[in-house]
């Protein structure tokens, strides 16, 4: 998106460029899009601000603190990181302040889905049929948890007497 739309800059940057704070100051300033690539599961403290999104307001903008220097914010700002791990895992503390997509795909998911493009294509009935099945079982399963929901609800703080006395709930539990 930010290589083809020329209003906005997209600077690519690697965690061992030496000018990568300079870029970043430089895009929160002036509403640059960076993109962060090659990350591992631990990030740099110093992007801290901007992930935390420590905007101040003052007069009519932002300004947010990156070390030492305290920079205007741009609102036209973005922040984009990717990593080529296969399948990172991040700790809870990264993962409330990022929101993170992700695009792998693998064998069995990609075959599903030319599997399901075919069927609609060449068989749109029996597609149809399936879509008939997934909502069925979805108000099955409704059902069910509506059933055990009332069950916990009358069982809860009755006596086991009284439970022995209630016929309807027998026939529920039947």
């Amino acid at each position: 998106m930010g290589k083809s739309n020329p209003e906005y800059q997209l600077e690519i940057c690697k965690l061992s460029s030496a000018n990568l704070m300079r870029s970043i100051e430089m895009g929160v300033q002036y509403g640059k899009w960076i993109l962060l690539e090659n990350i591992g599961t631990e990030l740099d403290p110093s992007l801290e601000p901007i992930l935390l999104q420590q905007k101040i307001k003052q007069g009519k903008g932002y300004v947010i603190k990156i070390g030492e220097k305290t920079l205007t914010y741009s609102d036209d700002f973005k922040f984009f990181m990717t990593t080529t791990l296969p399948n990172p895992h991040y700790p809870p503390e990264t993962s409330v302040k990022v929101t993170i997509l992700n695009f792998s795909i693998t064998p069995i998911g990609l075959e599903e889905q030319m599997l399901n493009l075919l069927v609609l294509e060449e068989l749109p009935e029996l597609q149809e049929k399936k879509n008939q099945i997934v909502e069925e079982n979805a108000r099955s399963a409704k059902i069910l948890y509506d059933i055990e929901d009332s069950l916990l609800q009358e069982l809860s703080g009755k006596t086991v007497a009284q439970l022995l006395e209630t016929d309807d709930l027998i026939e529920k539990l039947a």
